[in-house]
């Protein structure tokens, strides 16, 4: 083409000092590839231009005139060469007969044309939008047609939508180069540098990148994944079964067995079998999952990954290049700088195309983390009891964040799965060239290496599986602990179940130091691994035959290979110790999210059946035990469940809500459903918000609902009204309190049914009768609504219109009062034991009382503490104020999570190295130090092997001369490999005590903290210092701190080098360094920020999961599934907003300083060709090489910098916590007597209390005598301070003013477990902790079983546990789940028994237990009790009538305090409440 295009031109152009390029090839080559990728690329833009609806309306900018300007020129350029051309060649002086050669012709019509279609372009772009908008306004507003063109451009703008092209909207519109340099992104660095970033400065996310996109994808091709593994699964076991059912038939005939026996041993391994299947889960569909939801971005950055590989080989063929040039002083000096400024140019595409790569491999494992965690979240909403039962909610925590993130980690890097085995064969190759067959022996040294990384990941998968174990086991009994540390508090139990979680953490840690020695090991082998490559390789070539003398050129093109090879190599295993931690992960996600749903089809809905609203038909229901039940209930009926506890009333209401297995039968169900659960469940959020549940606000019937659950008061009283926020699980609502906002939330769902499982139970008597008639009751809100109710209230049942009597979970009785009592069956006997109230007043009188005595008691509710949360709040004054500010102050009660900002202290670092020892610590870096030097030394050394090649050139190598070279390359390469050896051996030592102390630290404080950090701070918050952050001290900060010393050992031995073969260097040196340092600073101060608002944005996403477990049965029946969800989805994309900044933040700076590193590699070669007469080749070759290794090092090195800097923030986060101010000291030098208390006598001397200073009081001024053996009961309207008293008793919250002594002991000065350990209380919530039923009641094993079996005895629990397969090992669910309520409050029962103290408080103890069991609780202590001072806080005041005083409590003072008989006759607080609750003096005398 060449020839036929242009005149034949032989002179040679390169052969000389300046060389220059034909002009054929300037004429053709360098004019027609440009144009022709223009031309190329035309048709795609035109397309873009003319799809594009967001257009700026300032079309005729400066910029753009100036475009279409330089446009008009160079067209007048082009026309004017043509002229030119035309003129010398048909001029009329045209002298010369030849032509020009036709390209002279065809070049200037190509520019001419080329720039006419790039002005055209522009120019039809805007007439075809101006054409579009003038149409479409005429069309939607004809008089817009007027107002000119920009107008309606900018309603066009709005109408259009963006084509997501990359993470943020902000990327969209960038520029080519803008975004493959990640510019787009520098405002955001620059604001992060100026002032800390915060949530509000986070870019919204592209609708693709969405947590709730990501999800539909997702579980779309998780569906049938998922459901062809299950398919698989069935026919695996059918396989299985078959088998065992052969085998077991012919060993039976082969022992001549009967048919009776083979049966018998058919049933034994049946029994086998089952046991296996339980632990068997369709499996193996997770994987498929991910790659078919994320193929598209999986391929892309295959792509670039393959294009990177490829790149970096080119590299170390021009080394060769310039190692050759170098050696040859004739050649030209301009061969140099080509060599350097190729250099140049390839690393610098290769920076580009590796960005590129990162970014969407980061891009991909950030969505694989969110449709996992979606996922898990999905699963939690559907998920069957049996799977639920597997999983504590601690477990399925672990699964969002430790299992996901390692799913994350792994996608981030999964290419090299393919890409190290690629880089490996290619290296071998270009060896194979280098040096010859001798490359096998290195070859031969990787495959040996291969077996032992193989084993050394199989011992790691088995360690890996038991610190999940240990891990999951910790966070479950630690959130347990946050549940429960009130029960932890009172009874003084925290050392036990700290000295579990610490047995549990010495497990773990025990683990992990195994983890760090095999580890160590791994990197032993792994480091020695290249230095034993090139040393088998270079050794077999100098020891095959003498003529093989290793030259500069091919050592190092060699040392240039073996340090690509380097990455795969040590990459490989750490790739597979990934993989295999992933694995163990991937079971536990397959485990759970592929258990069984709830069977959806249990309860079907109908909206027009005959004629009842629920029907039951022949249903058999079962969590463990079946309980057979038949019903049908009317529309618009009040039925009542009674039967005494563990009867199967719970069981009902679950089966109605299709939360138990039906194993026969079906429900019907007309309508739909409101659910009050017997323990309330709250949200973390306003209190509108939890009566509203998601409906629309209509605030008629919003505060119609308030007054009818007798909230009114109460909100009267809070600070924000029912914009008040309540606390995780309403830590700052009494009892009674969320109970009727449970109540509330049903009322104002206007469902068709109503189910109340024992809404009555936790609220004073005389708001049970206000609920009863204001909402549940015949005249109540719900009178027209079919409503199912759970009560213990014997008082209620003749207002109902049908009863069910339950015994032992069958229907035993049904029908109405009248005719129940009248049958003389079982319910009849039960309301004359447990009813002799009923006998003495007709039925009329005891609902004689309408609303009278109900304002009447509201009107006594002027008093300083009807919240408990006026501990919590901000305000010292209880008035409503007229600020407004001042209300929305008042109202938050949980503060959002403090974030330290700007740079991480020092001082921090400090204590971490603190933590892991000084000796440790400097050991370390000594070691890291030696090993630098041993690499920098064998290099050294290669130099000077390669300058034998020239001291020998024609001369037989001596054999001690190559011995030598060989043996001390030999021992530097393996000496290196024992010194990191030795430092990754102390550093894990170092690590795993630093952990040890950590987490010692944090627990330690945690446990001793005050009650009030608990109520004002979310246990997800806590769980997640404990979680995630525990996990990043393990796990993380160990790796980064490695990472950290070797990549700035490495730099700084590179640029030694560097300098040491080209002195010259050193001036481009400071420089570099002042540049690397802006672009770091700039960077780290974004990125740890970035960093710090992900830790914080994640938080949420755990304390919303965690309240969705416990609040599952509540949203499954309101049907709220898809508004949690939706909910969960918008956490989670608030967690995204700051995690896919840190992602390109990343790649900005990356970019940056791969820039930065490349202009090393540049200045390295440049200085090498300026003054390589000065220089021998094998340095020059070792300059080189070291400098195209620093530009990975030196990103790696801000990267670790900042890794380190981010992951210690987690060392900031345990600090502060575990730096919380404390409560008092356990045990003081004061300790009381022995045997202290040993009357039991109690004083209070005006004793006042606040919450906390600046609040107001809570108690005011409580002075009183309680002697010895007194029943002292303490009444009072709810937040009259009656649990204050006993907070005070126990010193969870310390005295203003005022002192109380037991036994002339003034309890401030003695320390709190000495206190708490000789009082005893029975709570209001029943807490129980899983483990065994004997560490529930004696978790110091200080008593006998004796005592237990005696207790249980006591509390109606021995025949019940002797029932139990493992008796007093019985395994306690978490929360005691696996227990009914009134067996939890029997087993508090037991507890106090157990430890025999002179002081009992019981408060409200009996709330949650039918009439029996309250009978049966009162009466053991009644007897058992009998010598104690009992103070006993009572809702029933039936239960109090036998006390030997009453104290009233009203606004935090005593009112009265006197026998119940005196207080009757007074006529006062105590006579109107006992008048309300239907109790008389005649009842009285008879008590």
């Amino acid at each position: 083409m060449c020839v036929f295009v242009c005149t034949s031109q032989n002179a040679s152009y390169l052969n000389r000092e300046d060389p220059d390029l034909p002009v054929c090839f300037e004429q053709t080559v360098l004019v027609w590839i440009p144009l022709g990728f223009l031309w190329f690329c035309a048709p795609r833009h035109l397309v873009s231009l003319c799809r594009r609806t967001q257009v700026g309306t300032k079309h005729l900018s400066w910029r753009y005139i100036f475009k279409q300007l330089v446009v008009c020129l160079l067209f007048l350029t082009a026309i004017a060469a043509l002229a030119v051309t035309l003129g010398e060649d048909y001029g009329p002086n045209t002298v010369s007969p030849g032509k020009n050669p036709g390209v002279f012709y065809a070049n200037p019509v190509l520019y001419a044309v080329t720039w006419v279609n790039i002005t055209g372009f522009k120019l039809i772009y805007l007439e075809l939008k101006i054409r579009k908008m003038t149409f479409m306004t005429s069309f939607l507003d004809p008089s817009a047609v007027v107002s000119g063109r920009s107008e309606a451009e900018g309603r066009i703008s709005r109408l259009g939508h963006s084509l997501p092209l990359l993470v943020f909207p902000r990327s969209v519109g960038a520029v080519f180069l803008s975004r493959i340099t990640f510019s787009w992104f520098s405002s955001m660095v620059v604001k992060g540098f100026k002032r800390p970033l915060v949530q509000g400065d986070m870019w919204e996310l592209n609708d693709t990148d969405g947590t709730a996109d990501i999800n539909q994808r997702f579980q779309y091709f998780m569906q049938s994944e998922l459901g062809a593994a299950r398919v698989r699964f069935q026919n695996k076991l059918k396989k299985k079964r078959d088998k065992s059912r052969d085998k077991a038939q012919e060993e039976a005939f082969q022992n001549g067995l009967g048919k009776g026996v083979s049966q018998d041993v058919l049933m034994m391994k049946k029994k086998k079998d089952k046991k296996k299947e339980e632990k068997d889960h369709p499996n193996s569909w997770l994987i498929t999952t991910i790659y078919k939801a994320f193929k598209g971005i999986l391929f892309e950055s295959a792509f670039f990954k393959l294009l990177q590989d490829l790149l970096a080989f080119v590299s170390p063929q021009l080394l060769k290049l310039m190692v050759s040039f170098t050696q040859d002083p004739s050649r030209f000096a301009w061969e140099g700088y080509l060599y350097a400024v190729l250099l140049l140019l390839v690393a610098i595409l290769q920076s580009l195309v590796l960005q590129q790569y990162f970014q969407r491999c980061f891009v991909l494992g950030m969505k694989v983390r969110t449709a996992i965690t979606a996922a898990v979240y999905k699963k939690a909403l559907v998920v069957s009891n049996d799977t639920r039962k597997e999983s504590t909610v601690g477990e399925i925590v672990n699964l969002m964040s430790a299992d996901a993130q390692r799913f994350n980690d792994v996608t981030n890097f999964i290419h090299l799965l393919w890409s190290c085995p690629l880089q490996i064969g290619l290296s071998i190759v270009f060896l194979w060239f280098e040096l010859g067959p001798s490359v096998l022996a290195g070859l031969a040294v990787m495959v040996l290496l291969g077996p032992i990384n193989g084993l050394l990941a199989t011992k790691a998968r088995t360690i890996q599986v038991k610190n999940m174990k240990f891990k999951d086991k910790r966070l479950k009994i630690m959130n347990e602990i946050l549940n429960g540390i009130k029960i932890l508090k009172l009874y003084a139990w925290e050392p036990s179940f700290q000295a579990q979680v610490e047995g549990i953490r010495e497990d773990e840690l025990n683990v992990m130091r195994k983890f760090a020695y095999l580890t160590s090991v791994s990197t032993f082998i792994f480091s020695c691994a290249p230095a034993l490559v090139s040393l088998a390789t270079f050794a077999v070539f100098v020891g095959v035959s003498p003529n093989n003398l290793l030259t500069a050129e091919k050592a190092f093109t060699s040392i240039a290979l073996f340090n690509i090879l380097r990455f795969p190599l040590a990459m490989l295993p750490m790739l597979i110790a990934a993989i295999v931690q992933t694995t163990v992960s991937r079971k536990r996600l397959e485990k759970f999210l592929g258990g069984e749903d709830l069977e959806s089809d249990i309860v079907i809905f109908y909206m027009c059946m005959y004629n009842s609203a629920i029907s039951i038909c022949d249903g058999s229901f079962a969590w463990e035990r079946e309980a057979n039940v038949s019903l049908d209930i009317k529309p618009g009926r009040l039925v009542a469940v009674v039967g005494a506890v563990g009867s199967g009333k719970s069981s009902l209401m679950s089966a109605l809500l299709g939360e138990m297995y039906s194993t026969k039968g079906f429900i019907n169900i007309q309508g739909s459903l409101a659910f009050v659960p017997q323990q309330a469940w709250i949200q973390n959020a306003t209190l509108r918000d939890n009566i509203l549940f998601g409906s629309s606000h209509e605030e008629r019937r919003l505060q119609g609902v308030i007054q009818a659950c007798a909230l009114g008061p109460d909100l009267e009283l809070l600070p924000g009204s029912d914009l008040t926020e309540i606390g995780e699980k309403g830590i700052n609502l009494s009892g009674g309190q969320k109970q009727r906002v449970s109540l509330a939330r049903a009322a104002y769902s206007q469902a068709d049914i109503y189910l109340l499982d024992d809404p009555l139970s936790a609220v004073d008597s005389h708001v049970g009768k206000h609920l009863f008639d204001e909402v549940i009751g015949p005249n109540g809100l719900l009178k027209d609504k079919t409503r199912i109710l759970v009560t213990h209230g014997v008082s209620f049942l003749p207002y109902v219109d049908e009863i069910i009597v339950l015994v032992d979970g069958v229907v035993s009785e049904v029908g109405s009062y009248n005719s129940l009592r009248a049958s003389r069956g079982a319910f009849s006997e039960f309301l004359d034991t447990y009813a002799k109230e009923q006998s003495n007043q007709t039925h009329s009188e005891l609902f004689k009382f309408p609303t009278k005595y109900v304002f009447i008691m509201f009107s006594l509710l002027v008093f300083s503490g009807l919240f408990s949360s006026v501990r919590l709040r901000k305000k010292s004054s209880l008035k409503k104020s007229d600020n407004v500010s001042d209300i929305k102050k008042g109202q938050r009660l949980i503060e959002n999570e403090t974030m330290e900002t700007g740079k991480v202290k020092f001082s921090v670092y400090l204590q971490y190295l603190r933590a892991m020892g000084w000796g440790y610590t400097v050991m370390v870096f000594l070691v890291y130090f030696t090993q630098n030097v041993a690499f920098i030394g064998q290099n050294l050394w290669l130099s000077d092997w390669t300058n034998d090649a020239v001291d020998y050139y024609n001369m037989t190598y001596p054999n001690w001369k190559r011995d030598t070279r060989v043996g001390v390359f030999g021992v530097l390469g393996v000496a290196q490999g024992v010194f990191v050896f030795i430092g990754t051996l102390l550093l894990a030592n170092a690590s795993v005590d630093a952990s040890r102390i950590l987490h010692s630290r944090l627990l330690n404080n945690i446990l001793r903290v005050p009650m009030i950090f608990f109520d004002t701070t979310p246990i997800g918050r806590v769980v997640n210092r404990f979680a995630k952050d525990i996990f990043t001290v393990d796990e993380a900060i160990p790796q980064s701190f490695r990472s950290w010393l070797l990549c700035l050992l490495g730099v700084v031995g590179t640029l030694f080098v560097i300098c040491l073969a080209t002195p010259f260097f050193t001036i481009i040196i400071i420089p570099l360094a002042v540049v690397y340092y802006f672009v770091q600073r700039f960077y780290v101060a974004t990125s740890r920020q970035l960093r710090r608002l992900d830790s914080v944005s994640r938080s949420p996403i755990y304390s919303h999961f965690s309240e969705t477990v416990s609040g599952l049965s509540v949203i499954r029946a309101y049907g709220h599934q898809d508004r949690f969800l939706k909910h969960n989805e918008t956490t989670t994309d608030e967690n995204l907003k700051s995690l896919y900044p840190w992602i390109v933040s990343n790649r900005w700076l990356a970019i940056r300083l791969e820039f930065l590193g490349n202009l090393v590699v540049f200045f390295a070669a440049l200085f090498a060709v300026i003054s390589r007469k000065t220089l021998d080749s094998g340095l020059v070759g070792l300059s080189i090489s070291y400098a195209l290794n620093v530009t990975q090092t030196l990103n790696w090195l801000v990267r670790m910098t900042s890794e380190l800097e981010t992951n210690i923030v987690a060392v900031e986060r345990v600090s502060e916590y575990a730096e919380l101010e404390n409560e008092a000291k356990w045990v003081t030098d004061t300790r009381p007597p022995e045997k202290w208390p040993e009357k039991g006598r109690l004083q209070f001397d005006n004793y006042k209390v606040r919450y906390r200073p600046g609040l107001d009081l809570v108690l005011h001024g409580i002075t009183c005598d309680i002697d010895s053996t007194e029943k002292i009961g303490i009444v009072g309207r709810t937040g009259a301070g009656k649990s204050s008293l006993t907070n005070c008793l126990f010193r969870i919250i310390e005295a203003s003013e005022g002192r109380i002594l037991i036994d002339n002991v003034d309890i401030s000065t003695i320390g709190l477990h000495d206190l708490r350990s000789r009082l005893t209380i029975i709570p209001q919530d029943p807490v129980l902790f899983s483990g065994t039923l004997r560490m529930n009641l004696d978790p110091f094993d200080k008593f006998s079983d004796e005592d237990i079996w005696r207790v249980l005895e006591l509390s109606h629990l021995k025949d019940y546990v002797a029932g139990l397969q493992e008796g007093l090992q019985h395994e306690v669910a978490e929360g005691g789940e696996n227990l009914s309520v009134g067996q939890r409050q029997l087993l508090c029962l037991a507890r106090a028994l157990l430890r025999k103290s002179r002081i009992l408080i019981l408060d409200e103890a009996t709330a949650a237990v039918d009439l029996e069991t309250d009978d049966l609780i009162q009466n053991t202590i009644r007897e058992e009790f009998s010598h104690c001072t009992v103070l006993t806080i009572a809702h029933r005041l039936h239960s109090i009538m036998d006390s030997s005083r009453v104290m009233v409590l009203d606004a935090g003072k005593i009112v009265e305090f006197d026998s119940p008989s005196n207080l009757l006759q007074q006529q006062g607080h105590f006579y109107a409440m006992a008048t309300d609750a239907g109790i008389t003096r005649e009842e009285t005398t008879v008590l």
